[in-house]
């Protein structure tokens, strides 16, 4: 059923209380406005400026009413059957005597065909009303209405419109996620900065969009530009994804099947996690929104919530997309003193992920997995948990094969077999350290090209995690040979196993300096 049908039934069943959430007013209204033509009801709208309007033909007279309290007093008067449309009323909420003449109003219009419908960004009631009034909440614009928007434009006199058949559809689909005014300046900004209409307008509108999306606060917009080629190892994990790279297509859904919900990374800090959220957006070539739970929280009551489900909504409407939770323990870990803030949001976060029905693919990483409440790490929950434990030698020649290719330097000038091996024990990000150490060394000895020697003195200098953390990382890996999650890179298990006992060998016999590795 779309928001008009909707709207049209509660009128139809004589709901005499709506509270219409949405921050896009005009839209509102006009949406407000068809329903009742369509039915031949009245409609008059009011605000606390300029009073009582006639939205439609049918209003009749006007009353006239410059207060809340007045107001009220008019819409029970009134002898014609309408609809009422109060803006801004949630500003009334605090002031005990609206509340309760609102409240005794709505329980009286029960018996006529007279309905009240509030508009407001929030969608927050107080206790006294909450048996009383419906709370719905304007979708966001759909592709049809934002290809209306910028039909209307471009049949503006004077502008020019070169686009392609296939480069309308994805200027509209760029659009996706943005209201019906903010789409209309970005359409027009782009008419104007090009003077013509075409393709280019696409990254124009993707650049704005990322800025519009950012202003949320909690999510924020990333560009995807790294790819596998970026990421060394993780070569199961890389297979899945690859597998899974056209499950957002039409003809994956006409074949029947699901759209993939989302993975958890689970590992030892410092091994990928992060670099692989924005590598699947890269692989996919779909939007990376990376949702900020610690900016969801606000100091009023029930404003934590409604921020987590205004930034979700907004991410679906940018499906197909990903939303990436970084961290995600350290804002929705149990036990916090916030007097149940975290865990509200939590659940509304969970409620989402469970119930979701767009294709919002969810990529949540963490490293303290015993902060984690266990709801979250059931299976069902994601598609796959993912473990990235310390790189394997393998994977440690080519994660330096890659640090060096992002440097500009060629990876056969060096010993990647002598340097992988030394590097036993260390993860991703402090190998790429080891390099920008020896970079500096070669730079401030007369600008020369730094070498194998540097980079194995930069290795030898370092205490790696995995013997300053010896406890945690034990931990972590325990976890993974319980069978709770599956292994991110061929053969980690059993290679896994043999590097942690030597670790141990070594760390004792080196009282645990991070001294030689070999």
């Amino acid at each position: 059923m779309s928001f008009d049908q909707e709207l049209d039934v509660y009128l139809r069943a004589r709901f005499t209380l709506i509270v219409l959430v949405t921050t896009e007013e005009e839209r509102a209204l006009q949406i407000v406005k068809a329903v009742c033509e369509k039915s031949k009801r009245a409609c008059l709208t009011w605000d606390v400026a300029d009073g009582f309007h006639s939205l439609t033909p049918e209003g009749g007279s006007v009353p006239s009413a410059r207060d809340p309290l007045s107001a009220l007093e008019q819409v029970e008067k009134k002898e014609s059957d309408a609809l009422y449309v109060l803006k801004d009323f949630h500003e009334c909420w605090s002031n005990a005597q609206l509340k309760r003449k609102l409240r005794g109003v709505v329980q009286r219009l029960k018996f006529t065909k007279k309905s009240i419908l509030i508009t407001s960004p929030i969608s927050r009631l107080p206790d006294e009303l909450k048996d009383e009034a419906v709370v719905v909440e304007l979708p966001p614009p759909t592709a049809t209405e934002l290809a209306a928007v910028l039909a209307r434009l471009t049949q503006t006199p004077g502008v020019k419109v070169n686009l392609t058949k296939l480069g309308h559809e994805k200027l509209v689909q760029a659009a996706l996620g943005l209201t019906v005014a903010q789409a209309q300046r970005v359409f027009a900004k782009a008419i104007v900065a090009d003077r013509v209409l075409d393709d280019r307008a696409i990254d124009l509108v993707t650049q704005e969009k990322k800025q519009i999306i950012s202003e949320s606060k909690a999510l924020e917009f990333y560009a995807v530009t790294e790819t596998p080629d970026d990421v060394g190892g993780l070569g199961v994990l890389k297979d899945w994804l690859r597998l899974r790279e056209r499950a957002f297509t039409q003809e994956a859904r006409d074949y029947g099947l699901p759209a993939p919900k989302g993975i958890a990374l689970i590992g030892i800090p410092g091994t990928g996690k992060s670099l692989t959220a924005k590598m699947i957006g890269g692989l996919w070539r779909l939007p990376l929104l990376r949702l900020d739970v610690g900016a969801l929280f606000g100091s009023l009551v029930g404003e934590s919530e409604e921020n987590a489900r205004r930034a979700l909504r907004l991410a679906e409407t940018v499906a197909p997309c990903i939303v990436w939770i970084d961290e995600m323990e350290k804002a929705l870990a149990q036990g916090g003193m916030d007097g149940g803030t975290s865990l509200r949001v939590f659940g509304t976060i969970l409620t989402w992920m469970a119930e979701k029905t767009v294709p919002c693919f969810v990529v949540a990483t963490a490293n303290d997995i015993s902060r984690l409440p266990p709801e979250l790490m059931r299976k069902g929950r994601f598609d796959e948990i993912f473990f990235l434990d310390l790189p394997t030698h393998p994977e440690r020649k080519e994660i330096l094969s890659v640090h060096l290719g992002k440097r500009k330097r060629l990876p056969k000038d060096f010993d990647l077999e002598r340097l992988a091996r030394e590097s036993e024990g260390y993860v991703g990000a402090e190998i790429e350290q080891a390099i920008v150490d020896a970079m500096y060394v070669g730079y401030n000895d007369q600008r020369r090209e730094f070498t194998t020697e540097d980079i194995s003195a930069a290795l030898q200098r370092q205490v790696p995690l995995s013997v300053s953390q010896r406890e945690v990382v034990g931990m972590l890996r325990n976890w993974l040979r319980e069978g709770r999650a599956q292994s991110a890179s061929f053969e980690e298990v059993r290679q896994a196993e043999e590097q942690f006992v030597r670790l141990e060998i070594q760390s004792g016999a080196t009282g645990g300096n991070g001294g030689n590795r070999e």
